[in-house]
């Protein structure tokens, strides 16, 4: 067993298999709450914490993971290639639906800091949960926030939002594809518009582009904030 775990290709096996089983339990069984992503990260939180496999060292296994995610971030382009012309269409839309999804999004993190009297690290931590890893880790890092925190919120808000956003779209019997697709992006990033594409090739791509479009708010936002 020892000689299995101690492979440098360990770590990015489990990720993978545990995704896959995910994916097929999520097909099999039709419920939001496996999440297949959920569901990976459950079962390797399981591992570490079981000690098959050290932390430090699945870090190391998955090194890779973390260095395409940029890569497939940018791959979200294609569905807004694909859909260049509603993008255009919906232009003063999508800025005006990104800003006010921002800045929603930090005065809710703000508020519910200084509500709760949390210390200035942990605000500057999760002020950027709604945005994509590699923006939300930059604002975290230059304003004094902890890296770890806010990989957490980062991925619980992108958990979240790939779970929810079908059933709130029914709730709130939101039918536009635009409103839905910029909601999504705007809120829950890359994690998010996974399920995005699951529901359509225009809330796919509206929401790739209130990924970047966010992002760039934010950072704009919480520079003036600080």
């Amino acid at each position: 067993m020892e000689f299995i775990t101690d492979s440098p290709l360990f770590g990015l096996f489990l990720s993978f298999a545990a995704f896959g089983v995910g994916t097929l339990l999520f097909n099999k069984l039709r419920t939001p709450l496996l999440n297949p992503l959920l569901f990976a990260i459950i079962c390797c939180i399981a591992f570490v914490e079981g000690g098959l496999i050290s932390f430090e060292k699945y870090m190391q296994d998955t090194q890779i993971l973390a260095d395409l995610l940029p890569v497939a971030t940018a791959l979200l382009a294609v569905n807004i290639y694909r859909q260049l012309k509603a993008v255009k269409k919906y232009a003063l839309a999508i800025v005006v639906s990104c800003l006010a999804g921002s800045a929603a999004s930090i005065l809710c993190v703000v508020g519910l800091c200084r509500l709760f009297g949390a210390d200035k690290a942990v605000e500057a931590s999760l002020i950027a949960k709604s945005c994509t890893t590699p923006i939300a880790l930059d604002i975290s890092l230059m304003n004094g926030g902890m890296e770890g925190l806010t990989v957490i919120a980062v991925i619980c808000t992108g958990i979240a939002g790939a779970i929810l956003a079908p059933s709130l779209a029914k709730l709130f019997k939101i039918k536009s594809p635009v409103a839905e697709g910029l909601a999504i992006g705007t809120s829950s990033h890359v994690i998010g518009t996974t399920k995005a594409v699951e529901i359509g090739e225009l809330q796919a791509a509206l929401s790739g582009v209130a990924i970047g479009i966010c992002g760039l708010i934010t950072v704009i936002l919480v520079a003036l904030f600080y």
